[in-house]
């Protein structure tokens, strides 16, 4: 499990705080002063910070200044999918409330509770006893099968993202991402797209797709084996609960040179099948027996992603001097893993 690390604000984060202590004194319960601010370490995207005021304790995730792309860091689509899930059987950390006034702090942002948990990103659950892990990764199938049971209009999102063709959309505009990437030929990626556009035609489905699904997303409770709060919803948008089901199938169909558990023994791991069983109860809808499309599709989407990592690498925008070495390679792991799936492999 990794324990939260609060650091200072970051220099190229920092923000006015007297500012912000005024903004949510009139709006934010407790937030009075002694507004204590900290930065979460770590790889977010959107810089988020811990609020620490006479009241309780609070999370702030704000855009991130600078040029960014017209559709990136929409914080404003996290803060509304959180708001529509709370009176589901979703758990979601309370959101407080959201700014879009960039006088404040510089750029929008929203604040949700704080809540006290365990987040594990390793997929083995490092130190968990067996029925834990088990009973944890079951309780993750659920929660991602309730999400699925919700009609997005039900909720307010009908408008949350576009209905259709899912599959073929997201093919076309994570190809369009890797080519951006100009990186140089990988035959493996290559073929990979190929098969895509060929087998991308699935079987529409539109429910709300929270687009990262795992366990280094989920909040587990402070001692008991169950979520207590999905996170980071920054992908979400309306798509193809398979694919968003898949991607939770990954540990299943990689191995560890692809942060997988193929070919581990992880006492009390459920069995592949022991999750898609539980998220179909929980999802009331049966699941086809053949998934590797959308299996296919989330590793390209994955390696995709990577492929930017090692263009930024590539063009000495990353802090880890190692970076083009291990972006590289994963990159090229991930698109090999999904041709062999792609080929029954």
């Amino acid at each position: 499990m990794a324990e939260a690390v609060l650091v200072p604000v970051l220099d190229n984060h920092r923000f006015d705080e007297a500012g912000l202590q005024r903004y949510l004194a009139p709006r934010l319960p407790g937030a009075g002063d002694g507004l204590v601010v900290r930065q979460f370490q770590g790889g977010q995207s959107n810089p988020t910070f811990h609020l620490a005021t006479p009241g309780g304790a609070y999370v702030l995730r704000k855009k991130p200044g600078g040029v960014l792309l017209p559709s990136a860091h929409a914080v404003d689509r996290e803060y509304r999918v959180l708001g529509a899930l709370a009176a589901t059987d979703v758990p979601v950390p309370r959101a407080r409330l959201y700014c879009d006034d960039p006088a404040v702090i510089g750029t929008p942002f929203y604040v949700m509770d704080h809540l006290a948990g365990r987040v594990y990103p390793e997929r083995d659950m490092p130190g968990v006893d067996p029925e834990h892990r088990r009973a944890a990764f079951l309780d993750a199938a659920r929660i991602l099968g309730r999400l699925h049971r919700i009609d997005p209009a039900a909720i307010g999102l009908a408008d949350y993202g576009r209905p259709g063709n899912y599959i073929e959309r997201q093919v076309a505009r994570w190809t369009k991402q890797y080519r951006a990437a100009d990186l140089a030929p990988e035959p493996a990626m290559d073929r990979l797209i190929a098969w895509l556009a060929a087998h991308a035609s699935v079987p529409d489905e539109t429910r709300i797709a929270h687009g990262d699904y795992r366990l280094g997303n989920l909040m587990l409770h402070p001692d008991e084996p169950r979520v207590i709060a999905v996170l980071d919803w920054e992908l979400s948008t309306l798509g193809h609960p398979l694919a968003d089901l898949a991607y939770c199938l990954l540990p299943w169909r990689t191995t560890p040179a692809e942060q997988g558990l193929m070919g581990r023994d992880v006492p009390g791991l459920p069995r592949e099948a022991e999750f898609v069983a539980a998220y179909s109860e929980a999802a009331g809808r049966p699941v086809p027996a053949d998934l590797d499309v959308f299996v296919v599709f989330s590793l390209f989407r994955w390696a995709a992603i990577v492929a930017g990592v090692y263009r930024r690498a590539l063009d000495g925008n990353a802090s880890d001097a190692n970076a083009v070495h291990v972006a590289g390679e994963k990159f090229r792991r991930l698109a090999r893993r999904g041709e062999e799936i792609a080929h029954g492999r």
